[in-house]
């Protein structure tokens, strides 16, 4: 048995709400579909996200990256060898992180249903939910809380607020939320790198100070910054959580090393796909780190591969797999759904997706 084919796909799908942080604004998940296809016709998926602000990835240069570099890797080749093509994959080019993420989910997605299992089981789990939590968008407080009263109307309990773009504002907004939030109910901030680490320890100790629901702060300072940021957690009355700080193993053995922050988000379209994204998780428990799975905008086939991950491998907080919630539709038949605040695995073969219908975006 082996590869006959490896396609790929641009797909454009709007969201129904504007996303915005820090550091962009999205209108719509702009992704590249892969497809890898064994001599039985059977395929699996992977997708690459386009983020420019964080990992630099493109359509165009993922789409590049797989055609050029990787397809001849795998064409021929035995799909269920897995192992080893995932291997070949993370040796076939430097970075390239969400093109490495496409591949790596469709060969995954594959194996799982050359066995007939959904891809949690090819990872050692069979729970088919995960919690998640969902995003408020960077914005004004009184909108912020309607914002927020709408999503706990909705099902969720846990509420990650995007601050960063406005340091002097930020307790304002964060205050607004907190006082939209029901006893028991949780709010996290995500700074996405807009802070300076001074403005960050004086921010999160008010916070501190005043009591407010906040769990935890997600990259409070810039992703090179790792002085900054173990400065940040040596002084932070609150858990410090390290985002872009980490994409890969080296970068995790780092902030472990310099005791940089207390959990780790660890993300596929940062660490390239699954194997290393284990890995990761792994170690950070090894260390005593907290862990959560988080997403980059992808659509179902990205987060259905994470939260297989996070239903095979639980996380110490409640992951960021909301992505895909945010779209208006999906671009692809089957795979996940969300009720309220719960990502429902398909229970069927690898992720249960399949191609767009014809007149779908691409």
């Amino acid at each position: 048995m082996s590869i006959t084919a490896v396609r790929t796909r641009r797909i454009s799908a709007p969201l129904h709400t504007p996303f915005v942080t820090a550091l962009r604004r999205a209108t719509a998940v702009e992704t590249l579909l892969v497809e890898v296809v064994d001599a039985d016709g059977r395929s699996g998926f992977g997708e690459a996200p386009q983020v420019w602000a964080v990992t630099g990835a493109s359509l165009a240069g993922s789409q590049a990256c797989v055609e050029e570099m990787m397809a001849p890797l795998l064409l021929g080749r035995d799909p269920d060898d897995l192992a080893a093509r995932c291997r070949d994959m993370a040796r076939a080019v430097v970075g390239n992180e969400a093109a490495k993420m496409a591949v790596e989910i469709a060969l995954h997605d594959l194996a799982a249903r050359r066995l007939d299992i959904p891809l949690v089981r090819l990872l050692g789990g069979t729970n088919l939910t995960v919690p998640t939590d969902v995003t408020l968008s960077a914005g004004e407080a009184g909108a912020l809380a309607v914002a927020a009263k709408q999503r706990l109307a909705e099902g969720f309990t846990v509420l990650k607020l995007k601050v960063g773009t406005d340091a002097a504002g930020d307790l304002a907004r964060i205050r607004a939320v907190c006082d939209a939030l029901e006893p028991g109910l949780r709010l996290r901030l995500d700074a996405n790198q807009g802070w300076t680490p001074r403005e960050a320890v004086t921010i999160v100790n008010r916070i501190a100070a005043l009591d407010l629901p906040v769990e935890l702060v997600e990259q409070p300072v810039a992703r090179h910054d790792l002085d900054g940021l173990a400065w940040v957690s040596a002084r932070a009355d609150l858990p410090i959580m390290a985002d872009e700080s980490v994409f890969g193993l080296r970068d995790l053995v780092e902030v472990i090393r310099r005791r940089a922050a207390d959990l780790v988000n660890v993300k596929l379209a940062k660490s390239g796909g699954l194997t290393v994204a284990r890995t990761l998780l792994e170690l950070a428990t090894a260390h005593g780190l907290g862990t959560c799975v988080g997403s980059m905008m992808e659509g179902p086939v990205g987060i259905g591969a994470a939260a297989s991950l996070v239903a095979a491998h639980p996380t110490t907080v409640v992951s960021d797999l909301d992505a895909a919630w945010w779209l208006s539709a999906s671009p692809v038949s089957g795979g996940i759904r969300y009720e309220g605040a719960t990502v429902v695995l398909p229970d069927a073969p690898g992720l249960g997706v399949s191609l767009p219908s014809p007149g779908s975006a691409e």
